[in-house]
């Protein structure tokens, strides 16, 4: 099992270009199911999840060819296997993502129930509301969601709660359906967005992604097309926080801080100065850090993949923060693997204290699931001396290539095998 190697106590400084979203790819992957032509896809990151997805697809009968070096095509007219079994699965929640289309395209799906990071409950029962509410009849057994519909019918749907991959499910399924549907409660980040976005240029009939209320009108059958992913908002967070923790500068290419508004504002409170251009960010860190307390929400607030990576920066800033986690209720294991480097953390329910210390000393650590990870790298990027990060493979789930991006910033930084 591989494992990071960090020497820590180096600004980082340079430019590195940042990836497309794994986020927005996973979707946008499974919307391949939903027609019989080919859906050409450019700046898809190399990252061990959507890998995963490919295979799963590609057992369902999906032809996936390679395109240079970020591009896919995925031809689903050869699709004949709506199955998604525990095996294919377990590794990654985003697999529920195929139960949608499927069901739209297929008449059937049996799909098992997903695994993926063990940061808390993560139902998948809006999902299944919504789609029965659309006609399907579903059943849950031996860990596997069996639906049925000759067509889906369209429908009124709100949703219980604020759920990405619900939307997404519903919002692909309802491309094929007979008449309109109106997802209310939607998710509004902006994957959700580049979703709709690939939708609507495969044929689909879609209004009001980004907002609370998405109105989609089935049509009969969708084409191809050729779609480019967005940059990854969490990657990008998560490297402007590396410099920052580590007294950097550094300027990110191929990618936006407008998906980024929260994130940019705690930094800049936090005393960085950030300077965004059409597609970079820069930013340069302050001798020491400020303290920044925040509190995690649906987008367009704070979002939850970026605590555990500003529990990190507020572990070497000056000040104590109060940081509260309101969407996941397991998703502080982090924190105490930041302690064992000598971060100053109380938790207490879902609150989280922290009060800044002057300096991390290297030492053993485990990542618990993907974010998390990156909060301990970031923390290695700073402690003194030597920082071993265990069970990696959370990190391959999200970052490409991470230990190269970070050594041309100048980390010293290495994987051992």
């Amino acid at each position: 099992m591989d494992k990071l190697l960090i020497q820590g106590g180096q600004p980082l400084a340079g430019e590195v270009a940042i990836s497309g979203a794994k986020n927005a790819a996973l979707p946008i992957l499974c919307a391949s199911l939903l027609t019989a032509e080919p859906l050409q896809l450019a700046n898809v990151p190399h990252l061990n999840d959507i890998s995963t997805m490919l295979r799963l697809l590609a057992q369902m009968g999906v032809e996936v060819t390679l395109d240079g070096a970020d591009g896919l095509v995925l031809d689903g007219k050869g699709l004949n296997n709506p199955l998604a079994s525990y095996e294919m699965v377990k590794t990654m929640r985003a697999s529920i993502l195929v139960l949608g289309p499927l069901v739209a395209r297929c008449g059937e799906a049996r799909v098992s129930l997903p695994g993926g990071c063990a940061i808390g409950a993560r139902p998948v029962d809006q999902h299944i509301k919504g789609l029965q509410a659309m006609g399907a009849e579903i059943k849950v057994e031996q860990g596997y969601v069996h639906a049925k519909a000759s067509r889906l019918k369209g429908a009124r749907i709100c949703t219980d709660m604020v759920t990405v991959t619900g939307t997404e499910n519903l919002m692909m399924a309802a491309c094929l359906a007979e008449g309109e549907t109106i997802i209310e409660n939607a998710a509004r980040e902006p994957e959700v967005v580049d979703l709709a976005n690939c939708l609507i240029s495969m044929g689909a009939r879609i209004s009001g992604a980004g907002t609370d209320v998405i109105r989609i009108r089935g049509v009969e059958r969708l084409t191809g097309a050729q779609h480019s992913i967005m940059p990854d908002r969490i990657e990008t967070g998560t490297y402007l926080c590396a410099a920052a923790a580590t007294g950097g500068e550094i300027r990110l290419t191929r990618t936006s801080a407008a998906y980024l508004d929260t994130v940019v504002d705690k930094l800049m409170d936090a005393g960085c100065d950030i300077v965004t251009e059409r597609d970079a960010i820069r930013l340069k860190a302050p001798s020491r850090l400020k303290s920044v307390s925040l509190r995690t929400a649906p987008y367009p607030a704070f979002p939850t993949d970026m605590q555990a990576q500003f529990m990190a920066v507020n572990a070497v800033a000056e000040g104590v923060a109060t940081i509260r986690e309101t969407i996941f209720e397991n998703r502080f294991m982090h924190a105490v693997e930041l302690m064992r480097l000598g971060a100053d953390i109380q938790i207490e329910g879902s609150n989280a204290i922290v009060r800044g210390v002057d300096r991390l000393e290297g030492a053993t650590v485990m990542a618990t699931d993907l974010r998390a990870s990156a909060s301990l790298v970031i923390a290695g990027l700073v402690a003194r001396g030597e920082t071993l990060i265990d069970r990696i493979y959370h990190l391959d789930r999200g970052y490409e290539r991470i230990e190269e991006k970070l050594a041309r910033l100048g980390a010293r930084v290495k994987r051992v095998h």
